[in-house]
């Protein structure tokens, strides 16, 4: 386990790596392997543990009863997942969690986690902190996908995420990490209307893409994906 790589983590910032091996000793750490497509976590189970991508990534999904998927957030290397069911004893996940790639993910019991020492050291107490801000932060980005699947058009959707992902990247070129299908289900419409949506404004001059790498054309004179390349 490399505790250098955690406390570098979002949940484990301000820890020194000597202490973030203290405290895997307390919650019970569990390190598991996961392949490309496997189900980590599956709808309807009662889980206990907060999960941390120590690599590869995951999404965070749905099904409905005539199969059709929305995707609800992502997590990559460093990022946590499951927290808030974890924290609700008894409640039922009402999502999957997919390993995107093969993936290792550590496992954390939560009750250990939330229980602070008997010495309430200091850097435990700061986990919490972490933990609360995390889970602020991804509340935030639940609202953030309501308002992106609010425009009506599949144009207006588009460019409501790819504004607000070219903010976040303080650039006009960025990434996004979903491929075709996943930002389809994200975004709640069909692969192909998206897929001919981007081709129709890549023709009007709106944006260029390559893969996931996305600019929306500027005047500012900044690379496009392909001329990155």
């Amino acid at each position: 386990m490399d505790n250098q790589f955690l406390a570098q983590t979002v949940l484990f910032r301000g820890s020194t790596p000597e202490q973030v091996n203290e405290m895997m000793k307390c919650f019970y750490a569990r390190e598991k392997h996961f392949q490309k497509g496997e189900i980590i976590l599956y709808m309807g189970d009662l889980v206990k543990d907060l999960g941390i991508v120590l690599s590869g990534s995951v999404t965070i999904e749905r099904d409905d009863l005539l199969g059709n998927r929305s995707i609800f957030g992502h997590a990559g290397p460093g990022q946590i997942f499951a927290e808030t069911y974890a924290c609700v004893p008894g409640e039922p996940l009402m999502v999957n969690v997919v390993a995107d790639q093969d993936s290792d993910i550590l496992f954390l019991d939560i009750g250990r986690v939330l229980t602070t020492c008997q010495t309430t050291c200091s850097h435990h107490s700061q986990l919490i902190r972490n933990l609360l801000m995390a889970s602020a932060r991804k509340n935030l980005g639940l609202s953030e996908r309501i308002m992106h699947t609010s425009p009506k058009s599949i144009r207006g959707r588009l460019i409501s995420y790819f504004s607000a992902q070219a903010a976040k990247e303080g650039s006009r070129n960025f990434s996004i990490p979903f491929n075709r299908q996943q930002l389809a289900d994200y975004l709640e419409v069909d692969r192909s209307a998206l897929s001919a949506e981007l081709s129709k404004m890549k023709k009007e001059g709106l944006l260029d893409f390559w893969k996931n790498q996305f600019a929306l054309k500027t005047d500012t004179g900044e690379p496009s994906p392909n001329q990155k390349k």
